[in-house]
């Protein structure tokens, strides 16, 4: 990898990209960056998905942590946001996730917290990133002997512990709810059925039973054909689906019905306007965020604030400005006054618990926000193109004609990637014909120059 740490942590295909001794690299280098201002023996705490790689990673890192002086805490198989949380409720000094997240069983990741359960921010992974790339010989000086080695404890009541902090946080009773969960066969395996049971609901879970193989495949909340074709087989009330490491959350609803992200967040911010508890009357959303969650927010009397594509980017958003409910269309929903970071049980807690507030059924819960049609077209550009969208005029002026012709009614995004070279052209309206028509428009402009 020729960089370590990417939007959301370190990921590559695991032992082969993402390689044992990399990771025992990245043990080394956050203990000493992430405890360099502490003066006691400093303690990580490591969680992991239910991926095969994800023991052998958690080895190394925790002989990486050792290696240099500071003790690992072994948390097993959690969520993402359980190590945030349980970091700042031990005390830790930092915490690490081994999970790759909603991507497949051959890929891994390490997420890393810092002791007051945010992600690091960039200055820091960078730190980190260049002791292990550009001076790994004070990682060989720092290494401990004798009695300074770190030691590993093991904490079996992790889970547990995160399951009764969601309890705790939504204090909702949901007996009289059937609920069907999907739990991606990853991390929610191990806490979701026992979360909701414990709430009063009646659950049903599906892919709750990792092999160590079968994370993510075919199920969660990447394919939600397999929770809505349950919840109409079943009669459930609902369902709800994880991803891997279940810090993202998606629903459906009685029919099988896909309510996604946006509409999550339209759920949540118009419940807690009602309530009074929606902090400055304002919800945190990202330029790929349906229009119809615009119009949604005007009627009801709610101001949104855009950033860019991102989590850590609607975090900075809602830390800076002090608004408590933020998230994405993919369901990684982060409500500021309980979490650090998303947290998709946390989502399905807070929607089972306004759902039964409201007395409706969820497809009526739902239909607070009209989902426009929406197209997104990837054009692979040049690499000599790269930074020079806004220079094309031909380009800007199609767009421009485009966006006067579909008015209030639609909505275009013309952006290139931040990984890859790519322009992604995404339009929203009303009628499906007219917004495939405008993106294959844009798109042919796009290649016609850029490709």
């Amino acid at each position: 990898m020729a960089r370590l740490f990417g939007t959301d942590g370190a990921r590559g295909v695991a032992i082969t990209e993402l390689t044992c001794e990399t990771a025992m690299q990245i043990g080394r280098a956050a203990a000493l960056v992430l405890t360099k201002h502490t003066s006691h023996k400093a303690k990580i705490l490591i969680g992991k998905d239910t991926r095969i790689s994800s023991d052998v990673l958690e080895a190394a890192l925790s002989a990486g942590i050792c290696s240099v002086g500071a003790d690992a805490v072994i948390l097993g198989v959690v969520p993402t946001p359980a190590v945030a949380m349980l970091v700042k409720k031990y005390n830790a000094d930092a915490g690490v996730m081994i999970s790759a997240s909603h991507n497949s069983v051959e890929f891994n990741g390490i997420k890393l917290f810092a002791h007051d359960g945010y992600k690091l921010s960039d200055e820091i992974e960078e730190e980190i990133e260049a002791l292990i790339l550009d001076t790994p010989e004070v990682l060989t000086e720092n290494l401990k002997n004798g009695t300074e080695i770190g030691r590993i404890e093991r904490k079996e009541t992790a889970a547990d512990e995160y399951i009764d902090y969601i309890k705790d946080a939504v204090n909702a009773e949901l007996s009289g709810i059937k609920v069907a969960i999907d739990c991606a066969n990853g991390s929610s395996s191990a806490t979701a059925e026992k979360l909701f049971t414990k709430m009063g609901a009646e659950v049903l879970c599906i892919s709750s039973s990792p092999d160590g193989t079968n994370i993510n495949d075919k199920c969660g909340s990447t394919y939600m054909e397999n929770i809505s074709d349950f919840v109409k087989k079943n009669n459930c009330d609902l369902g709800v689906a994880f991803d891997g490491d279940a810090d993202r959350c998606l629903a459906v609803d009685e029919s099988g019905e896909l309510i996604d992200g946006d509409k999550l967040i339209a759920i949540f911010a118009k419940a807690m306007k009602e309530e009074e508890t929606l902090k400055n009357d304002t919800a945190v959303v990202t330029v790929m965020t349906n229009i119809g969650f615009m119009k949604f927010a005007k009627e009801n009397g709610i101001s949104v604030e855009t950033t860019k594509v991102g989590d850590r980017y609607v975090l900075e958003r809602m830390k800076e400005k002090d608004f408590n409910i933020g998230g994405e269309q993919s369901g990684h929903i982060i409500f500021l006054e309980n979490a650090t970071t998303g947290d998709g049980q946390l989502s399905a807690a807070k929607l089972l618990s306004f759902y039964k507030k409201a007395g409706k059924k969820m497809s009526e819960l739902a239909s607070v926000m009209t989902y426009y049609p929406q197209i997104l077209v990837n054009v692979k550009i040049k690499p000599e193109w790269k930074n020079k969208l806004d220079t094309v005029k031909e380009i800007t002026d199609c767009i421009a004609k485009n966006e006067e012709k579909l008015g209030d009614d639609g909505r275009i995004l013309v952006r290139e990637s931040g990984t890859e070279p790519l322009i992604r052209v995404m339009v929203e309206g009303k009628e499906q014909s007219e917004i495939n028509r405008v993106a294959e428009e844009i798109a042919d402009m796009v290649k016609k120059i850029m490709v």
